[in-house]
């Protein structure tokens, strides 16, 4: 039991290690085979960045006004990730808005210099993400805090969803993700599911005692997200037939603000 919650313990830290910026202990291990096993806990770091996102929001909320507050802590999200999906969502919006054919895609992506379509794609998402937490701040604290709780969570589970519902794009050796993607295991993401989507069913309980509004509240954030991964799904199949680690951390971004519009609208109307 011991060896499986120590197995377990390094697992956990080593999705922090290779998600995020936050440093881990020197005892923990790495392997290849550690690090694919550890996509089951991508979601779970989806928690620690929401709890550094609503800690900051709190602390600045107290000296500054919602908007501001709203914007430091997405400014605190990015550099507790130090950007690594927004680095994947800027190459792909310069990669499939500047490539013609699947080489060009992906020789576009592999450069690290950032595109007008990177630019315009990176404003547009973080001005939306903004104006999203914005007007969460208008809605009870307790909504407001699980709403960006579940988008973080839930946005991590899908990027692994993708990442078994494709092939793998690129045939060289060189990706960050290839060592994940080569012994990625189903059941780690069915794992990830539960870190990823359990929040999502606390939303309904900030207003719902009725079961069809409960229901509406819980899927139409998920419905959301659903819709934005097959489309993204049957792009990136269409245009590359299969995913790159940008890809993946493209559908991170996008997954989140849909999770966002999704409570929102779900709060609004129902």
């Amino acid at each position: 039991m011991i060896r499986f919650l120590r197995r377990e313990l390094i697992l956990f830290l080593s999705s922090v290690r290779f998600n995020t910026r936050i440093a881990v202990p020197d005892w923990v291990e790495h392997s290849e085979e550690l690090l694919a096993s550890s996509v089951r806990y991508f979601p779970l770091v989806g928690w620690i960045i929401a709890c550094i996102t609503i800690f900051v929001f709190l602390g600045s909320r107290q000296i500054l006004p919602a908007m501001i507050a709203a914007v430091l802590s997405i400014c605190a999200s990015v550099f507790a990730t130090g950007a690594f999906h927004e680095d994947g969502f800027t190459d792909v919006c310069d990669g499939f808005g500047g490539g013609w054919n699947k080489e060009k895609i992906l020789e576009i992506m592999k450069d690290s210099r950032i595109g007008a379509f990177g630019a315009i794609g990176i404003v547009l998402l973080l001005l939306l993400k903004s104006v999203c937490y914005f007007f969460l701040t208008d809605l009870p604290f307790f909504f407001f805090m699980i709403a960006v709780w579940s988008s973080h969570a839930s946005s991590r589970f899908f990027a692994n969803a993708m990442a078994v519902s494709l092939p793998y794009a690129r045939e060289d050796e060189l990706s960050k993700v290839k060592s994940i993607v080569k012994s990625m295991k189903v059941s780690d993401v069915f794992i990830s599911a539960i870190w990823g989507l359990g929040p999502c069913l606390l939303l309904p309980f900030v207003q719902s005692s009725d079961p069809l509004r409960y229901s509406l509240m819980t899927f139409i954030p998920l419905g959301f997200q659903s819709l934005g991964f097959v489309i993204l799904r049957n792009f990136y199949n269409k245009r590359l037939g299969g995913y790159t680690g940008d890809c993946l951390g493209a559908v991170q971004q996008v997954t989140e603000i849909l999770s966002l519009l999704g409570a929102i609208v779900a709060w609004k109307y129902y």
